[in-house]
Parts: structure tokens; C-alpha cells; sequence
């Protein structure tokens, strides 16, 4: 009998000595227990932009835990991220996300072939060789843009039936940083959206030249009101043009649509809706994959162009927030509804489409005409568009 009792105990011995060198061995090729992880800001988090991005180190902080370790570099212009880069490189950070527009980053990748570098995208990353170590990543902008802009259009049809403006003074504004296809591709989304409200609506366009300036950027959103703007928008990175709107000295009251960051607090009398890019998903699932000793492109989930990955509303990379119910007019939640459906759904050609004509802002030789519509982010997750609608869109000069 004793000899059945310690063949059973030798048994059992063996077989648990077994299990945990599978999971010694499972854990030693699938996963890592601890990883460092950084964060490359360009600005700081009291501007929108940042803070927003900032969101997705938060998320990374509850759902990880004690299994990463982070740190953060803020205020770092794009020209002057080397040293921060490699220092963090250097420290042992497994991944590093920056959210700037540095032609550095990949360059720099090369230097460190086991970390791995995530950039939001910058430029066309279609068909070019980069670093197998390099990464870059964005949300579909144009959905949200197109989105925030029937909650503008809903409001600019309110005021019309109210009598508080004509239909001729249906005319929106956008505070932009510089003429890039990604800051057209933009306020364009933006407009087309307006107009699926209000067909005569129009646009004037303000470029500031920086992407964060407080002062010039209330400066141009000032300039648009001045001009007749009853709704305004921008692609900058302070709350200077949302409070331009709440200060707004004019007769008719101007509202003031988000970008990143909800303006309501400081400015609730005219802050319609925000809509934002959501970095969380790919940052997450960035981290899990260096966590599983994975490739990245092989965990995150969207619309993977070679190291480059792309997505909206369907895998919530874009998302609609805090819509004012105390300024927003009726019906606004439900139009909006209506359109994130068609983009949840895949029906995302609507957008650039309809009798419009357009002019290449970088090659005026170029134009494009939107009958046949146009496919924004098909190969990359970097905006394209670049035309500026010459009949519906004025650029102050």
C-alpha cells in the first residue's frame, strides 16, 4: 500500500513539475512580465491636442499596472527630440509613443533595433521602407470632422428658422494651423458636413502659421467673427478660438465646435459638441503586443497599411463628446447617430462627394472634381485630401 502511495505522490510530482516548465517555457516565449514604456509629448497637457493623447498614457496606467513602467517628456519641438528620444531609448524603454511631426523618429529607430518607435503619422507612409522597428497611427479625423459639422448645421438651421440669421448668412469658420492635407482634409469634412444641414452654408478659413499660439489663435477666430461667422471650429492646438466665441461682442451669437479636447468648461454658453481622435486603442494594444513579444501590426485591430494603421468610428478611434444638450439644437443626437452608423457600417464614401470642384493647395495646376466622390485614408492613415473648394471655401488672407 505504501508503495501505491508514493507512486501516486511521485506522479503528481512529475506532473506539476511538467505544467510549470510549459508555463515557464509559454511565458518565457509568449510574454513579458514588466516593460517600460515612454511618452513623447510636443506640448504640454494644459493644450488640447497633448491632452488629449495624454488620455492614452492614463488608460495605459489603469490597465497595466504594476506590469509597466512609464515615462513622459513634454514640450518637446520636433526638431529637438533627439536627445530626449535617445535618453529614453537609452533608459531602457522597450516602446516609445510620440505624438509630434518629426522626420527624426524613423532615422533614429535605426540606432535602436529593440525598441520600438510609434509615431502619429506625419506624411504618406504608403509604399516607403522604413525601419521594422517603426510605427505610425492615427484615427480617421475626417469622420469625427464630418460628424461635429451636422451638429453645426443643425445649429446654423435653428438660427435660420428662428429668424436670428438669413440662410445668406449661413457661413462657418475654421481656425487652422498651416495648409497641410491633414488640416484640409479637415475643416473640408467639416464643411461638407455643415452643408448636408444647411446646402448653402460656406466657409472662411484663418491659418495662424503655428500650431500653438493662444494669442494668434483667438486673434484669427476674432477675424472670422468679424467677418460674419455664426459657427467656428479649428485644427490648433489652444482654447484660444473657443474663447474668442464665448467673448463674442457681436448681435448674433457665435458657437464654437471642439477638436481633442470638450470646451464646454470654458466655454459653455457657446460650445456645441467635440470631436476627438482616440489614441487608447492603438496605444493599448501597442503595449500588449511588446507585452506577448508580438508584432505590433499582428495585435492592434484596423486597417493595418504595412507599419501603418488606421481607424474611425468602427473600432472607436474616433468618437463624438460632450455635446451640449443646453446649446445644441433638437435633433442634434439623432443626425449624428444616423451618420456614425453609415461609417460603423462601412458606408464612409458619402463624405467627399457632391458637385464640388477643387483646386491642389500645394500644385495649383491640380484640381480634382468630387462628382465620383473621393476616398479619404484607403492606403494610409495620414489625410490626403489637400483641394481647397474654391465656390464654398475662402481663405482669409
Amino acid at each position: 500500500m505504501k508503495r501505491v502511495y508514493i507512486t501516486t505522490i511521485l506522479t503528481c510530482v512529475i506532473i506539476l513539475g511538467a505544467i510549470v516548465g510549459v508555463l515557464h517555457l509559454l511565458n518565457l516565449s509568449g510574454g513579458r512580465d514588466h516593460i517600460k514604456v515612454g511618452f513623447i509629448y510636443d506640448n504640454d497637457e494644459s493644450t488640447p491636442y497633448t491632452y488629449n493623447f495624454s488620455l492614452a498614457k492614463d488608460a495605459v496606467e489603469k490597465k497595466y499596472g504594476e506590469k509597466v513602467e512609464i515615462m513622459t517628456c513634454s514640450n518637446v519641438l520636433d526638431d529637438e527630440m533627439e536627445e530626449p528620444l535617445r535618453e529614453m531609448a537609452d533608459s531602457g524603454c522597450d516602446i516609445i509613443f510620440f505624438n509630434g511631426y518629426s522626420e527624426l523618429v524613423p532615422k533614429l529607430a535605426t540606432d535602436y533595433p529593440d525598441v520600438q518607435f510609434c509615431q502619429t503619422s506625419y506624411m504618406d507612409m504608403y509604399g516607403k521602407e522604413v525601419p521594422a522597428n517603426y510605427h505610425t497611427f492615427k484615427g480617421e479625423a475626417y469622420q469625427g470632422r464630418y460628424v461635429s459639422g451636422i451638429a453645426a448645421g443643425m445649429k446654423i438651421s435653428q438660427m435660420i428658422s428662428d429668424g436670428i440669421i438669413s440662410e445668406d448668412r449661413a457661413t462657418v469658420g475654421f481656425v487652422a494651423a498651416f495648409p497641410t492635407s491633414e488640416v484640409i482634409s479637415g475643416y473640408t469634412a467639416f464643411l461638407l458636413g455643415v452643408r448636408s444641414v444647411v446646402p448653402s452654408a460656406k466657409m472662411y478659413v484663418c491659418y495662424t502659421g503655428t500650431w500653438s499660439s493662444y494669442a494668434q489663435e483667438k486673434s484669427a477666430a476674432q477675424k472670422l467673427i468679424d467677418n460674419g461667422c455664426v459657427v467656428i471650429s479649428q485644427h490648433t492646438d489652444t482654447i484660444g478660438p473657443a474663447i474668442a466665441c464665448e467673448e463674442a461682442s457681436v448681435e448674433v451669437p457665435v458657437y464654437f465646435v471642439g477638436w481633442g479636447q470638450s470646451m464646454s468648461e470654458v466655454a459653455p454658453g457657446s460650445s456645441l459638441v467635440t470631436a476627438r481622435i482616440c489614441w487608447e486603442p492603438y496605444v493599448l494594444s501597442a503595449v500588449e503586443a511588446v507585452l506577448m513579444n508580438k508584432r505590433i501590426e499582428k495585435i492592434v485591430i484596423g486597417n493595418v497599411h504595412g507599419s501603418d494603421i488606421s481607424a474611425g468610428f468602427e473600432r472607436g478611434w474616433v468618437e463624438m463628446v460632450d455635446l451640449n444638450l443646453q446649446v445644441a439644437a433638437p435633433g442634434t443626437q439623432e443626425a449624428m447617430d444616423s451618420a456614425i452608423d453609415k461609417f460603423i457600417k462601412g458606408n464612409d464614401d458619402f463624405v467627399f462627394r457632391g458637385d464640388y470642384k477643387g483646386v491642389s493647395s500645394s500644385d495649383p495646376s491640380q484640381t480634382i472634381d468630387l462628382t465620383n466622390g473621393y476616398i479619404e485614408n484607403e492606403n494610409t492613415s495620414y489625410p490626403l485630401f489637400d483641394y481647397i473648394l474654391t465656390d464654398v471655401i475662402t481663405v482669409l488672407e
